[in-house]
């Protein structure tokens, strides 16, 4: 067994809100330095070999710290992680050399076939075995440590035999790895699933967080109830904010993104919920 030996902390990426950089927002940032702490790239969308996409990613690296974040390992796959994707996503860390790493806790595909979706994991033994064997061969792959992330889940198994802040307590005692604390997939989780995000986050291995994830949500009527759906398509609500204040309350400050996929808004919205981060952490440091 590998101790966590790792701080939740890690060199180079400060206990500051970032945001996810998208390519609409792209020439806002070479054209103008902005007044936010790191950026976060999806791994997957800088996979090729040249192009202007990686240089203006090399440019902006020298203003600011960057992470990584894949969406593609497939950590819960039972026929293991992807070698040849592992191997490129390998080479794109050591040519950036990011401050952080992460994926997430769920499959994505089998037998070489591979979905656009991040799907659920029944939380059971023999599924922390597949996933801590999985986790533990990235790391030693690219040589430093991975933030494993919770997902959003619709449904719960009736094979579980854990709930997920125990499922993750006992991967990183296996691995070592870190976590990526999402708080609004933890409160899109527990409301889907009956369950209070609050007593779920009290759960929460909070001395492995490595950073934590702020997002926004949907919510859909299906048969007469209500669904919420992780769409990253709006502003964070206050449910998460709240979370958030709670979480730093408890585990202390953390690097923290503000996450925005779809219907992008112009740069200073984005940046404005980065601020509100900022703000959320200080006051509840004090």
């Amino acid at each position: 067994m590998r101790p966590p030996a790792h701080p939740p902390t890690i060199p180079g990426l400060a206990d500051t809100a970032g945001v996810g950089l998208r390519h609409l927002h792209v020439p806002d940032f070479l054209t103008a330095a902005q007044p936010v702490g790191w950026l976060e790239v999806h791994a997957e969308n800088y996979l090729v070999p040249g192009g202007p996409r990686l240089a203006q990613l090399e440019r902006l690296r020298q203003d600011y710290p960057i992470s990584f974040h894949s969406v593609a390992l497939s950590l819960g796959a039972a026929d293991g992680v992807d070698g040849e994707h592992l191997a490129r996503l390998k080479a794109l860390y050591a040519r950036f050399e990011p401050a952080m790493v992460s994926d997430h806790l769920a499959w994505t595909g089998l037998a070489g076939t591979h979905v656009p979706d991040l799907l659920p994991l029944p939380l059971t033994t023999e599924t922390l075995d597949i996933v801590a064997g999985n986790v533990q061969r990235v790391q030693d792959a690219l040589g430093r440590r991975l933030l494993v992330e919770n997902p959003s889940v619709y449904l719960r198994f009736q094979e579980d035999q854990m709930e997920e802040g125990e499922f993750l307590a006992a991967l990183v005692a296996r691995t070592g790895c870190g976590l990526l604390l999402d708080l609004n997939n933890l409160y899109v989780s527990a409301r889907n699933r009956g369950q209070d995000a609050a007593r779920l986050l009290r759960h929460f291995p909070g001395d492995a967080v490595g950073e934590i994830h702020l997002a926004g949500h949907a919510s859909l009527d299906v048969d007469g109830a209500t669904l919420l759906i992780d769409d990253h398509g709006s502003a964070v609500p206050d449910p998460v904010w709240a979370l958030y204040d709670l979480a730093t309350r408890q585990f202390g400050p953390r690097p923290t993104l503000v996450e925005w996929d779809t219907a992008l808004p112009p740069l200073p919205v984005l940046l404005a919920q980065a601020a509100k981060a900022d703000a959320v952490r200080g006051a509840a440091s004090c």
